[in-house]
């Protein structure tokens, strides 16, 4: 491709697709100009270093796993928001497994505060189990099981991990349910005592 081009859009966007194809972890500067066919210092004229460059397909995977997320969520709620949230985090991961771990890389507070698609799966996350009328602590509890579960999941069905016979789709469907029912029956946290009538919000 031809040098004159490039912009950070550009430079972000061809990351992002070769994070698919070789891993988050794996991509480099170095390996991306060969992708354009230009010497890395062209790059850098539109990303700083590797680790901006990897903090931009972060934002950009947290964009595109929260349409994902909100438009298996819309109009759902209970076990039926659940199990679409869930299911289009799955396809994500799957399809897009390079954007997937860059969702999960750590970015500092001001790059959470800029990112729109960082801030809307942390509301999509919270809105998709309201129907549980779960208090906190009770309800970031439950999400970190979610997360766990997911992302465990996840990561072994990438890997090849589940040898057994059982059909992973199969499997997946009874971990929602068992999931739905946790949440369902979830035992609730006792508020310290002086508490009942103070506001959640």
């Amino acid at each position: 491709m031809a040098r004159a081009g490039l912009t950070a859009d550009r430079v972000t966007e061809a990351a992002a697709e070769l994070a698919d194809e070789v891993g988050f972890d794996s991509i480099t500067v170095s390996a991306l100009a060969r992708r354009f066919g230009v010497a890395d210092a062209s790059l850098y004229s539109h990303v700083k270093n590797l680790q901006d460059l990897r903090t931009r397909v972060a934002v950009l995977a947290a964009r595109e796993l929260a349409d994902r997320l909100s438009d298996a969520t819309a109009g759902r709620s209970g076990k039926d928001s659940l199990t679409g949230f869930a299911n289009a985090w799955r396809d994500f991961a799957l399809t897009r497994p390079g954007r997937y771990q860059a969702t999960q890389m750590p970015v500092g507070p001001d790059v959470v505060a800029a990112s729109q698609g960082h801030q809307r799966i942390m509301s999509l996350t919270y809105a998709h189990l309201s129907a549980y009328g779960l208090p906190e602590p009770d309800l970031t509890d439950a999400i970190r099981l979610l997360r766990s579960t997911y992302q465990g999941f996840f990561e072994l069905e990438a890997s090849g991990g589940f040898q057994h016979a059982r059909s992973l789709q199969a499997s997946w469907t009874k971990i929602l349910d068992a999931l739905d029912s946790a949440l369902r029956h979830w035992q609730v946290t006792d508020r310290p005592p002086g508490n009942d009538h103070e506001s959640d919000h």
